[in-house]
């Protein structure tokens, strides 16, 4: 890795520090108000960092992991399969951007529409499979909601399928974490689509949003995501000899803050579980090595009365 990112990723660590350590934590941190964070053990579910890990937000495009999911659900019941064509309305091809360029009429596959969701997150291509599953976007966010609900996700609620703009569509960072977790242990072979960067439509090469794929060893997957009124998202999850650990951040300022803050809290999150491996392969019954700073749950900030298409989540 170039050395001007790892100076970058040392001076988040250092920033994490004092975060852990001052009170209250979270104010100085990527985003203000609006950030939060934790750092979460795949195969158990504990928690080894989080910081407002409770408090409301807005998902922006990680909406997209649970319209996923209900993709990978349907497939695995048999309702859908990867060639099953997902029909475009025009309230599906009229998304704000990212869109893929849906036409009302078309129709697009469900394999075309998975890799369109993980890559460019296309907001048109979100509609048009929550009409096809839920009989309308408005219906299958309920659903969306209930499946939330029943993974663990109390503090989760739904109201489209893309993550663009509406008040009453909230998560928490946990929660995300929580779905992080869902996607990796439920759906094991559909969780590699996760971990595409580009793929083929019309001819045309669509890029992917997520540069931790390529800039962090052992990562993965899973989802970026931004509005104005939420900043700058991302779930993400890497393996590292044998550990896998989930990361889930809100409120960057901008999309390489907060890249770079992820891998600084990756990086000390494998830091923390592989001094604990020592321990126990001492046979020593040492501290458990768990940081976490918990604020305060904040109330979910106003949305700026701004143009839609300036809060496409991607």
């Amino acid at each position: 890795m170039p050395g001007s990112g790892l100076t970058a990723r040392l001076a988040a660590l250092l920033l994490l520090a004092g975060l852990l350590t001052a009170a209250p934590p979270a104010r100085a941190q990527i985003g203000g108000e609006r950030y939060a964070a934790i750092v979460m053990d795949a195969a158990t579910g504990e928690e080894l960092l989080a910081v407002n890990a409770g408090a409301a937000r807005y998902p922006a495009s990680l909406t997209k992991m649970m319209t996923l999911y209900m993709v990978f659900e349907a497939m695995q019941q048999g309702r859908v399969t990867l060639a099953t064509r997902i029909p475009v309305s025009r309230h599906a091809a009229g998304q704000q951007p990212s869109r893929l360029g849906l036409k009302p009429g078309g129709s697009i596959t469900v394999r075309e529409a998975i890799l369109a969701l993980v890559t460019k997150s296309a907001n048109d291509v979100a509609a048009a499979l929550g009409e096809y599953l839920g009989g309308s976007e408005v219906q299958f966010g309920r659903m969306m909601t209930r499946r939330a609900q029943a993974l663990g996700m109390r503090d989760t609620s739904f109201r489209n399928a893309s993550g663009l703009p509406d008040s009453n569509q909230v998560t928490t960072a946990r929660d995300m974490a929580i779905l992080s977790r869902a996607l990796v242990r439920h759906f094991p072979r559909q969780y590699a689509y996760f971990n595409t960067q580009s793929f083929s439509w019309h001819g045309q090469t669509v890029r992917g949003h997520n540069r931790i794929l390529d800039e962090y060893d052992g990562a993965d997957g899973l989802k970026t995501g931004f509005i104005q009124a939420s900043g700058f998202n991302l779930a993400a999850s890497a393996a590292r000899n044998g550990v896998r650990l989930i990361v889930v951040v809100f409120g960057g300022a901008t999309s390489r803050e907060r890249d770079e803050h992820v891998m600084a809290l990756f990086d000390r999150g494998f830091a923390l579980r592989g001094s604990e491996m020592m321990v126990a392969s001492r046979g020593v019954a040492g501290p458990r090595l768990v940081g976490t700073a918990q604020a305060a749950p904040v109330a979910a900030p106003a949305l700026p009365r701004r143009a839609a298409a300036a809060q496409a989540p991607r």
